[in-house]
């Protein structure tokens, strides 16, 4: 997949991982069109950035994807590239009574599972008529192996690698290329709450992206997440300890 002189659709792209992403595209002369639920951060990603475009929008809402969708095709019929970005991710315990699980749960699996699967088919028209074509899933690292403190949000994401790799199947015999980004913890503000200062730097993922689209390597595991995938492969019961190795802390917060 050639990785300059594209038309790229970034969902999510005004902060953390998503604005690195537009950054390092940007600057190898694609046209990246970032959408975000923030109008000030769209102001302020135009402003820090060339050759975009910025749309405000909600990929959790069906009216601002179907208008979304309808902007695309009048004005970027070349759209070649779309990069689902958006994430949602609540971090609380499922053994804790005051908590809402089904809430978060549906909060979560909307905007980090259905959402994509809703702009990825309305999109797909658009797509097969380009000579080459991708899309990009960001998943995670608990995609594989869940993490304790984010119970549902690593159920979604389990949700999106697994409906990834059908999808890259189904359309195997098209032009369209189906990738799955899986980062580790990165030091972003989204991940702030669960020790993101201990993270990777965006900027690595977006590079590790870059390489990987250039490569056609559909799944790129960044960072740790190559080797809790080899542990996982190796022993799953290891990885899930590995993971959740603060878990006895986790458990006694709730009170009893």
């Amino acid at each position: 997949m050639k990785t300059s002189q594209n038309t790229v659709l970034l969902i999510g792209g005004t902060a953390g991982i998503g604005l690195e992403i537009a950054k390092q595209l940007t600057a190898l002369d694609n046209h990246v069109i970032i959408t975000g639920r923030n109008q000030e951060r769209l102001d302020a990603a135009a402003t820090s950035l060339q050759n975009v475009t910025t749309i405000l929008s909600d990929v959790s809402k069906a009216e601002d994807v179907d208008q979304l969708i309808s902007r695309i095709k009048a004005e970027f019929p070349q759209l070649n590239i779309v990069i689902n970005n958006a994430g949602r991710a609540i971090l609380y315990n499922l053994a804790d009574p005051n908590q809402d699980a089904f809430a978060h749960a549906e909060d979560e699996m909307l905007t980090n599972y259905l959402s994509i699967i809703r702009i990825n088919q309305k999109l797909l028209p658009v797509l097969k008529q380009q000579q080459a074509s991708a899309i990009v899933n960001v998943s995670s690292i608990v995609a594989y192996v869940p993490g304790i403190t984010l119970p549902t949000y690593a159920a979604s994401k389990a949700a999106l690698h697994s409906y990834s790799t059908s999808l890259r199947l189904s359309l195997e015999e098209t032009s369209v290329k189906v990738f799955e980004l899986m980062p580790p913890l990165v030091d972003t503000e989204f991940s702030k709450e669960i020790g993101g200062h201990n993270g990777i730097k965006p900027a690595v993922v977006a590079e590790d992206l870059l390489t990987a689209l250039a490569n056609d390597e559909y799944e790129i595991r960044v960072g740790d997440t190559a080797k809790i995938y080899e542990l996982f492969r190796q022993s799953p019961v290891d990885a899930l300890n590995v993971m959740n190795a603060n878990r006895k802390a986790w458990i006694d917060s709730v009170e009893q």
